[in-house]
């Protein structure tokens, strides 16, 4: 089923197109990125139930102006044709405002040149199954219930099983002289969340569902609730690992996390202007193992950070970051591609309409492989098989990585001993954790139940994902 477009911003494009018309007859370059966002998160547990309006929902415009020297931007959530004037008046202010302040500076601050842009008009509307319209809330909490009843009916060591659904309708626009750009698609995700106890001992998981999907993501939801469970359950029993250097083998969600934490900050190319990634010094080098081909891109696979273009206006793009261990390229903004000479990659992203436009990942992977992941276990003499992203931190300025891991489930002689750690701290230098992967599973999954922060904040939406790979790694 095809998702529509906000009304709103089509009802508002005649008055932005003027809007844009009336500037341009003053600046060199100006575009308007329009947004429209809405959705519902849910919340079962043993406690209570909980609705809320989704954190993304947004509605409004920001628009960008060559001032002489660089650009100014100018965020609104009002628009009337008889404001328009006034609109154009304040817009004007800040420009001059801008201008103002930077010949007045005593610093150092970088020139951009106009923009240069293609005419393109496109547009893209994402494809469901079930639109979150299609059910009530009431319908959606109850099956919610339903799924945590049986949750509690499965095992007697629950003491809550937490159910999260959340669905957001992205509808935007961006227009400037040359562009006429449209794009509406929704993506849904969902956790289970079990927490279990044993005497005085309590422990939980959790695990994620998305996709660029409608409420049809709960029907994914009741098929792996006691897998789930059991992962749970196991952790009663875990220990804890002995710090060292260990072969292992990290799931897709745990590639996924390097890939992210490892060379998807790392790459970011504002921070290449800012001479704060270490990548720079590597370009064209190798950095991994030739087994190692790595993307980020909204074309490069379909989940939910693929889309049309980005906050920018910049057309989606697949770039290839590493290609058989050498390190090719990062991603980046429009205004940093100005900077460094370089083509922008469509990784220009907002966290609203009101927030600057950062490099950012999008849906960030390893390639697979050819492996068979029997063939990676039975190859290892000792080790784990690390699974269950809990969370990463990296460094790019020194390419330190330190990951987040729930469980490790040790291998001997290629065989599963039933032996569990937890939790598990992977940490190391990306180059020797990428030089040291030996094997790499046919295999791809893909993970978009988070958002990523530039730093602490700017949070935007994700996915990363990857196959099995086989390294060596220091656990603690």
């Amino acid at each position: 089923m095809q998702v529509k477009i906000s009304g709103y911003l089509l009802k508002q494009k005649p008055l932005i197109k003027e809007l844009v018309t009336k500037l341009t007859e003053k600046y060199g370059y100006v575009s308007v990125l329009g947004t429209d966002t809405s959705g519902k998160s849910y919340k079962v547990q043993r406690t209570g139930i909980e609705v809320n309006d989704s954190r993304w929902v947004e509605r409004g415009f920001v628009v960008r102006v060559h001032n002489g020297i660089n650009y100014s931007e100018y965020s609104f959530n009002q628009l009337e044709r008889e404001q328009l004037d006034q609109l154009i008046t304040e817009i004007e202010r800040v420009v001059q405002t801008d201008v103002k302040t930077l010949q007045a500076a005593q610093i150092e601050f970088n020139q951009y040149p106009v923009i240069a842009e293609e005419a393109i008009s496109d547009s893209f509307y994402g494809e469901i199954e079930v639109l979150p319209d299609e059910l009530s809330p009431q319908a959606k909490i109850e099956r919610m219930s339903a799924l945590k009843e049986q949750a509690f009916a499965y095992s007697d060591r629950l003491i809550d099983f937490r159910v999260m659904l959340e669905e957001v309708h992205i509808s935007k626009i961006f227009i400037s002289v040359n562009k006429d750009l449209e794009q509406s698609y929704i993506w849904s995700q969902a956790n289970l969340v079990p927490i279990v106890r044993r005497d005085q001992q309590t422990k939980y998981y959790f695990e994620g569902f998305s996709g660029l999907k409608g409420s049809e993501i709960l029907t994914e939801l009741a098929e792996g609730y006691q897998e789930i469970i059991d992962k749970a359950v196991s952790l009663l029993d875990a220990e804890r690992v002995e710090a060292g250097i260990y072969d292992v083998i990290c799931s897709p969600d745990v590639a996924g996390l390097i890939a992210h934490e490892a060379f998807g900050h790392g790459v970011e190319m504002d921070m290449f202007v800012k001479n704060r990634a270490k990548a720079v010094e590597y370009l064209g080098k190798p950095i991994a193992s030739k087994l190692v081909t790595m993307h980020d891109g909204a074309a490069t696979v379909k989940h939910v950070s693929s889309y049309l273009f980005d906050d920018e206006g910049t057309l989606a793009g697949d770039t290839v970051v590493i290609e058989q261990g050498i390190l090719k390229s990062g991603i980046s903004d429009l205004l940093s591609a100005l900077y460094l000479g370089t083509t922008p990659t469509g990784n220009g992203k907002r966290q609203s309409f009101e927030r600057k436009s950062y490099a950012r990942m999008t849906n960030t992977i390893f390639a697979p492989g050819t492996d068979r992941l029997e063939d990676m276990i039975a190859s290892l003499k000792y080790g784990y098989l690390l699974e269950g992203m809990m969370s990463g931190m990296e460094d790019p300025k020194n390419w330190g990585i330190q990951c987040m891991l729930m469980i490790g489930k040790e291998i001997r002689d290629g065989e599963f001993t039933g032996k569990i750690i937890s939790p598990v701290i992977m940490t190391g230098y990306v180059p020797d954790l990428l030089k040291s992967i030996s094997m790499v599973s046919d295999q791809l999954e893909l993970f978009g139940s988070g958002a990523c922060g530039k730093g602490y904040k700017e949070f935007v939406k994700v996915s990363d994902g990857g196959p099995y790979l086989k390294t060596k790694a220091r656990l603690g």
